[in-house]
């Protein structure tokens, strides 16, 4: 089993920045992908980043140019920067990592509120 721990949301006005980050940590052989989801009121679950163990990146468009992904394999955290947060980028927001086998993990979620 994989614990995921995400922490960082909360408040913030828009046009404000907050970080989240996500520790894995339990019976972790190889991590391959780690990212995070969001899932506003009433819609379903997308992708906002996810990145490789290679260090690739994968962006939702929406987010291009304000969020940054990153991750410190030696910790197995994952971490993502909002900058110019906007009053739609309120949800919650969900870590996932998927590991070699292709077996993957869920956090519990973590909301974070943009005001306008």
């Amino acid at each position: 089993q994989v614990q995921l721990v995400e922490s960082g949301g909360g408040l913030v006005q828009a046009g404000g920045s907050l970080g989240l980050s996500c520790a894995a940590s339990g019976s972790i052989f190889s991590i391959n992908v780690m990212g995070w989801y969001r899932q506003a009121p009433g819609k379903q679950r997308e992708l906002v980043a996810r990145i490789i163990s290679g260090g690739s990146t994968e962006y939702a468009d929406s987010v291009k140019g304000r969020f940054t992904i990153s991750r410190d394999n030696a910790k197995n955290t994952v971490y993502l920067q909002m900058n110019s947060l906007k009053p739609e980028d309120t949800a919650v927001y969900y870590c996932r990592v998927v590991t070699a086998a292709g077996v993957y993990y869920w956090g519990k979620g973590t909301l974070v509120t943009v005001s306008s």
